[in-house]
């Protein structure tokens, strides 16, 4: 009788420590690019660290390519909470409503990673963030993927041979001005039409990085690539407000912790990773890719400068001197 006593006191202490078990908190980390992107990779990089801090109480669910939502419907999955985490390129919030953000797909406004970070990650770069708390998102970190260039299927060596191109842009007004500055017509889509797009010649080239030029396999679309980086091409990751005030504190300490190597680890290999997607562009045989002589670069910023003021009513102007300042950029 006592070990059937003994047998049946284990059995009921095991079965109730399985009955106070918790299961780990998921966070769903959506994002439109390759998982071999600096932000693909970045993601990745957080979730193993994220799940080590946590001690498996957090599990990260990475979803890259557009597996759950596309750019155009990401924001408001993250608003609703179906996603927890995302990583939407910079000035996208702008149509969601936090024009602000649109100050980084300015052309021209950061002459260098240097004077980039000097915004991001100083009070200005903070400011913007705490901007996203009334729209139900906590802004965690900026992550780059390099400045944009462009690419189209003739060459364009000047603004001049832009004019009457259709070309892709994300969902920006800034964008949309930096492309009638230069006379192209500009062309918004989901990032995961653009490879068909360009294929098919519903567009005649697109703005981007050279990364997701690189891994989505744009370039063997598009005989050409001019270097202009004339906008920063970056990403803000959030997090939905409502899951991440609930989290316990212990919890929001060791994923901030998380978010700040992740970060980290992202600065470093997005400069890395622009070399080599260049090289492999060049390598491919299949686009030209031409670097703007100082001639050439002085008709881009002549032609795209004036963007700045033009979108100041929008962005606002206080903002974007701020920038000007910490950056040393100049408008003649």
């Amino acid at each position: 009788m006592r070990t059937l006593f003994a047998v049946t006191a284990a059995l009921g202490i095991a079965c109730s420590g399985a009955a106070v078990a918790q299961d780990p908190i998921v966070i769903k980390f959506a994002h439109v690019a390759a998982a071999d992107t600096p932000k693909g990779r970045a993601a990745e990089y957080f979730k193993k660290v994220a799940e080590e801090r946590t001690q498996g109480r957090v599990k990260v669910e990475v979803y890259a390519n557009s597996t759950l939502y596309k750019d155009k419907e990401e924001l408001e999955a993250l608003q609703m909470g179906s996603v927890q985490m995302l990583a939407p390129v910079a000035g996208k919030f702008g149509p969601a409503g936090v024009k602000e953000f649109e100050v980084f797909d300015l052309p021209y406004i950061f002459p260098d990673d240097g004077a980039l970070h000097r915004v991001t990650q100083g009070p200005i770069g903070a400011s913007l963030l705490k901007k996203l708390e009334p729209r139900g998102m906590v802004g965690l970190a900026y992550w780059d993927a390099g400045f944009r260039v462009l690419s189209a299927n003739k060459p364009i060596p000047t603004p001049d041979h832009m004019k009457g191109l259709k070309m892709r842009i994300n969902s920006s007004k800034v964008n949309q001005s930096i492309m009638r500055s230069v006379g192209a017509i500009p062309q918004s889509m989901a990032f995961s039409e653009v490879y068909q797009a360009l294929q098919t010649g519903v567009v005649d080239g697109a703005d981007g990085n050279l990364s997701n030029l690189y891994t989505q396999k744009q370039y063997e679309v598009q005989k050409h690539v001019t270097l202009t980086n004339h906008t920063y091409s970056g990403y803000v990751v959030v997090v939905n407000k409502p899951f991440w005030e609930k989290l316990p504190a212990d919890v929001r300490t060791e994923l901030d912790a998380a978010m700040k190597e992740a970060t980290a680890y992202n600065t470093r290999i997005a400069v890395e990773d622009d070399a080599k997607s260049l090289e492999a562009i060049k390598a491919s045989g299949k686009t030209a890719v031409h670097a703007p002589t100082p001639d050439e670069k002085k008709a881009w910023m002549k032609a795209m400068l004036p963007v700045q003021d033009e979108m100041a009513s929008r962005i606002g102007k206080d903002l974007i001197e701020a920038i000007r300042k910490e950056t040393g950029v100049t408008v003649d």
